[in-house]
């Protein structure tokens, strides 16, 4: 019978955060995502023994690990949760404020109602941290110190008894308890990767790697890979051509990888997915099997298109060429590859979070199983690969997303249909693998380079960095060994993609100045090392400031028109305003859809309005579901629910319907108005709401197509307005008082 041979790679990477100079390690993540993700994720397999799955941990974040685990690397976040609360100063204060509430507000932050409640009173302000230092009490600080490490910790982690006991006391932590986090801390740690290696030995999973410091390939074997990728880019004014240090970044990795597990790796995620001819030419060269990378890719290297249906399902065509193992074959040269279903492992990574995990689970396994029908019918096996960060996406669902998986796997195990083995088993078994001649260059991101090279920054960053490389070669001959292997430790390091991932227009984040500030620092270690003074350019910023959310609380009473058109500003004016932040969305290659979100009230109603980042007809897929959704709140407490459900098709609002809390109903004429055409508004009586002066309204819109959301606004939380007289409001900066 054919099968859907199921492959699950899961990639855990974190950037290297340590300066080699100083020894310290200026961010915690490694620390961080040990202690939540990655021992759980593969410990979670021993309930499934016939899930086999693919793990690919990146060299760099190995040897961080192992640095914690010997007590070498300290970070500052560490030393301020080490510390008593008595003996922080100032400066120490201000940073636990601004720094230890980086956690996902709704299932790390909220699962601990004292970790919530100091987020409400000092975390919502990291801005603010030098004024509420000031009023920040002892006891807060320790219960922030213990809860802050807590929220990080894995579902397995929290079953340790003396954690259960700290998370039972709740609050009112000792320095006893700061000492006990930090010491199971550094007990967690050091059972993550030998977890990894008893489950490779079982047979359980497969572990593969990445280049050493995850820098993108095609990129440092020549940086106009990027204008191939996509014809005229603009590329940095130093061209970076260093084919030696891709192959030393790949074979350092792979020695790590023999050191650390006992056993070469087979196969290789390339960083983000980056792969070109040159590069898989390497990989060929240095002994692997097999690498991974996105459908995108595949698609530019065989002319096709792999298009979806408005429910998500591959044309039987597209799936045909997706779903099965190819080997490239170049120059004497050959190396099998694999192409992620992109849609499918974005579902995981970006969607079903915000599903009940039942629903998720049944979701998923339904969608790959239509997907892959048309080649079970033809007889054939399909090779269906999920691939996607195996940490960052738990933050956002329910305890680390431990439900879903279970129940995932579950489904799997128990469905004949499904073979779920590794990328090295899927490969063996096959016997007759497509043939690929060449591939063109690219990543999982829009199967281009452009994250990484392109902007003014990036391109910034690799001209220092090839300035670096340049006096290198030029003077390393001069030092001595140990200068010389340090310089040269640097200039991997700062070849990561990490870097660049965080310049340009794409992404940002609260540490945006400290990955600009670190990546400098690598550079600029190089030339001490060789006895040179860094260049004046490596002491200024490369990064712009980010563009960030805006939001503006309800200044005025107002009374807009409910027209859906947007002609009515000076209507708005005062109003609750939500922008998005276009840089910060998470689903690579899908374009933001909402972008700003208003809400307000007068003496009788509340009024709400969406704005559009994209024109209403160009939303992908036939029919949209636009979702309102109003809280009332009193005391702290949700009391009421309503939503407005607006069926859109074509880019116009077909029909409306309201639902109550409790039951369906149907909209009383003239009391709740709703209207859509460039923008979408609507005006609901407080009386309806049962909204009261005090009450808090919280108003958040989503847009849905197939049951799944293709955005919300805002992403987190939502819009909040307090019902009350006019003369109780923020007023305007300009106001006369």
């Amino acid at each position: 019978m054919p099968a859907i041979r199921l492959l699950f790679l899961w990639h855990m990477h974190q950037p290297y955060y340590k300066d080699l100079v100083t020894g310290q390690y200026r961010l915690p993540w490694v620390r961080l995502h040990a202690l939540k993700d990655y021992y759980g994720m593969v410990k979670l397999l021993e309930e499934f023994p016939n899930v086999h799955q693919t793990f690919n941990l990146v060299p760099s974040l190995m040897i961080q690990i192992k640095d914690y685990v010997a007590g070498t690397a300290s970070d500052p976040f560490l030393e301020v949760v080490a510390k008593p609360a008595s003996e922080l100063s100032s400066k120490e204060r201000m940073f636990a404020i601004q720094y230890l509430f980086q956690a996902q507000p709704t299932n790390m932050i909220g699962r601990y109602p004292r970790y919530r409640e100091l987020w409400q009173e000092f975390g919502l302000r990291p801005e603010a941290a030098r004024a509420l230092a000031s009023r920040v009490t002892d006891r807060d600080l320790t219960d922030l110190q213990v809860l802050s490490q807590i929220a990080w910790m894995d579902e397995f982690f929290l079953e340790d008894p003396e954690i259960k006991e700290l998370i039972g006391k709740g609050r009112d932590f000792s320095f006893k308890d700061q000492k006990l986090v930090v010491r199971k801390q550094k007990e967690f740690l050091g059972k993550v990767l030998p977890e990894y290696k008893a489950a490779a030995q079982r047979g359980s999973i497969e572990i593969s790697t990445s280049p050493y410091y995850h820098p993108i390939l095609p990129l440092l074997c020549d940086t106009n890979m990027g204008a191939v990728s996509h014809p005229g880019l603009p590329l940095p004014s130093m061209r970076f051509r260093h084919p030696e240090d891709a192959r030393e970044q790949i074979a350092r990795g792979a020695e790590l990888h023999e050191q650390v597990f006992g056993a070469r790796p087979r196969g290789m995620w390339p960083s983000e997915g980056s792969v070109s001819d040159e590069s898989l030419g390497l990989a060929h060269d240095l002994g692997l099997a097999w690498l991974a990378t996105d459908e995108g890719v595949l698609g530019r290297s065989i002319g096709a298109s792999f298009s979806r249906d408005a429910g998500g399902t591959l044309a039987p065509a597209a799936a045909d060429k997706l779903y099965q193992v190819y080997r490239w074959e170049r120059e004497g040269k050959d190396i099998h590859v694999l192409f992620r279903d992109h849609a499918l492992s974005d579902l995981i990574g970006f969607v079903y979070s915000k599903l009940h995990a039942v629903e998720a689970a049944e979701d998923l396994i339904r969608r790959v199983k239509k997907s892959a029908e048309p080649l079970l019918k033809k007889g054939r096996d399909a090779v269906v690969s999920l691939i996607l960060d195996g940490e960052n996406a738990w933050e956002f669902y329910p305890k680390s997303g431990r439900e879903f998986l279970r129940r995932l796997y579950d489904g799997i195990q128990k469905d004949p249909v499904f073979e779920t083995l590794t990328v090295s088993e899927a490969v063996s078994r096959t016997a007759s693998p497509q043939k690929l001649g060449s591939i063109v260059p690219g990543s999982w991101i829009n199967a281009n380079f452009d994250v990484w090279i392109g902007a003014p920054e990036d391109n910034l960053a690799w001209d220092h960095l090839s300035a670096a490389r340049d006096f290198f070669h030029q003077h390393a001959g001069q030092a001595s060994p140990e200068k010389k292997a340090l310089a040269y430790e640097e200039l991997l390091i700062a070849e990561g993609s990490d870097w660049n991932w965080w310049y340009g227009p794409e992404h940002h984040s609260a540490n945006d100045r400290d990955f600009d500030e670190l990546y400098r620092k690598h550079l600029a270690n190089v030339y001490q090392a060789l006895g040179a003074l860094p260049p004046d350019g490596l002491a200024q910023p490369i990064s712009a400031a980010p563009a960030a959310p805006r939001f503006t609380p309800q200044t005025a009473h107002i009374h807009p028109v409910i027209d859906g058109k947007d002609i009515g500003y000076f209507d708005w004016l005062g109003a609750a305003v939500h922008a998005a932040d276009p840089h910060s969305s998470a689903m690579h290659g899908k374009p933001l859809l909402l972008s700003a979100g208003y809400a307000g009230v007068d003496e009788e109603n509340l009024y709400c309005r969406l704005d559009f980042a994209e024109p209403p007809t160009e939303w992908p897929g036939e029919g949209n579901q636009l979702v309102l959704t109003v809280e009332l709140r009193a005391g702290g407490v949700s009391t009421e629910a309503y939503r407005v459900e607006a069926e859109v098709v074509g880019g116009k609002m077909q029909a409306w319907r309201l639902i109550g809390a409790k039951e369906k109903k149907e909209p009383e004429k003239d009391s709740v108005r709703v209207s859509m055409e460039s923008i979408f508004e609507c005006q609901m009586p407080l009386a309806l709401l049962s909204a009261k002066a005090g009450s808090a309204l919280r108003v958040r819109f989503s847009l849905w197509r197939d049951r799944l959301p293709l955005d919300a606004l805002p992403q987190e939380g939502a819009i909040e307005v307090r019902v009350g007289p006019e003369n109780e409001l923020t007023p305007l900066p300009y106001a006369k008082p």
